[in-house]
């Protein structure tokens, strides 16, 4: 019997799985990396089958004050953000209070751009011109402005669509931020309480929410944005040009952008994906599902992620972000339970190429 347990006992150990070289190397790696970019200021976190194999911060909240960044800043995600509102559609319709191909005039009166439905909004074919260069051009800048100012602009100015619905893919702000009040319609609830209510609290993301810059204020932990200015010859913290950063002036619009949230509450986020905790997985399959054009091509974007393949790895759906100050990714390799977040907040010049190398190294 003692002969038997000591063989059981060895073979047991035979079979627990090591660390491969990639994974005990990856730390390293990702150090030698950031190194090779001394003044990049964010939290990269990476993670394999929900676990972070590496999670970092590097530079500051406020380089003014050289205060350090933590793993638990909170960052404006600006597009990331998208998922989260495509989120709320999804949702929606699986609780039958619309559906993805309902026109948005059902929704919102007197838009004076017929046949763009609510499909079209999520996957950036609608032809919609941009509502932020609308209110750039005739917004008066000292006032804040939201959904509801956005929306009379566009009806006010008209300015001429893009191309006909469904016709091409053309990245869309102005489809998301409709996206949002048509969520409040549908919901007969504001947006930003029904993201709180049904997403960040139901998932366990306590960092996150839809915040104004009065709010953010009084968070300890906030990583605010920064600019390099070359007559300055450093970085400055990106609201002290409020007159040049639609983030202040368009900073009660809902949809687009405007979360903020942590790496840990991100990671949290793509867990939930892999349940059907927020909504069934035959329901967030759409999510993940190229958009079909007018002429029967596919465009790689989905409902707020972009999609692609990877060779080694399966499917990569991943979105990015970017506002004065921030720049924002999550990539999530969903076949191999790989993630990947980086969020930056001084807009660094080289964070393509940190992803790049990341997922060189992941993908080894």
């Amino acid at each position: 019997m003692k002969i038997h347990l000591l063989v059981y006992l060895f073979l047991a150990v035979l079979l627990i799985p090591l660390p491969t070289s990639a994974q005990q190397s990856l730390p390293a790696e990702l150090d030698k990396l950031i190194a090779q970019t001394p003044d990049f200021s964010g939290v990269v976190l990476i993670a394999e089958g929900g676990k972070p194999v590496y999670e970092k911060a590097f530079g500051y909240k406020r380089f003014e004050t050289k205060t350090p960044l933590t793993t638990s800043s909170i960052f404006e995600l600006a597009s990331v953000s998208k998922q989260f509102t495509a989120m709320t559609i999804m949702m929606l319709k699986q609780a039958g209070k619309l559906a993805y191909d309902d026109r948005i005039d059902k929704y919102i009166s007197n838009l004076p751009y017929p046949g763009i439905t609510i499909r079209h909004l999520l996957n950036h074919t609608s032809g919609l011109p941009d509502y932020q260069d609308v209110m750039d051009q005739h917004w008066d800048k000292s006032k804040v402005a939201n959904n509801a100012d956005n929306i009379a602009y566009l009806i006010k100015y008209h300015p001429a669509k893009l191309f006909e619905p469904g016709a091409k893919y053309t990245y869309s702000n102005t489809g998301y931020m409709l996206l949002a009040s048509i969520a409040e319609r549908a919901s007969g609830q504001d947006f930003i309480q029904f993201c709180q209510t049904h997403i960040f609290n139901s998932v366990g993301m306590t960092h996150t929410g839809i915040r104004t810059r009065e709010e953010k204020l009084k968070l300890p932990d906030v990583a605010w944005g920064h600019i390099y200015v070359p007559e300055k010859k450093r970085y400055v913290q990106a609201d002290s040009f409020p007159e040049f950063n639609y983030a202040i002036w368009l900073g009660n619009r809902k949809g687009p952008g405007r979360i903020s949230s942590t790496v840990e509450d991100l990671l949290k986020w793509d867990r939930a994906l892999y349940s059907d905790q927020l909504v069934s997985q035959q329901t967030l399959r759409d999510a993940f599902t190229p958009a079909k054009l007018n002429d029967g091509s596919l465009s790689q974007y989905g409902f707020g992620w972009e999609l692609a393949q990877s060779p080694k790895l399966g499917r990569l759906v991943w979105h990015d972000g970017d506002n004065p100050g921030y720049k924002t990714q999550i990539m999530r390799y969903i076949d191999a339970d790989k993630t990947i977040i980086v969020l930056c907040n001084n807009a660094h010049e080289k964070k393509a190429d940190i992803i790049k190398a990341i997922q060189a190294l992941l993908e080894k």
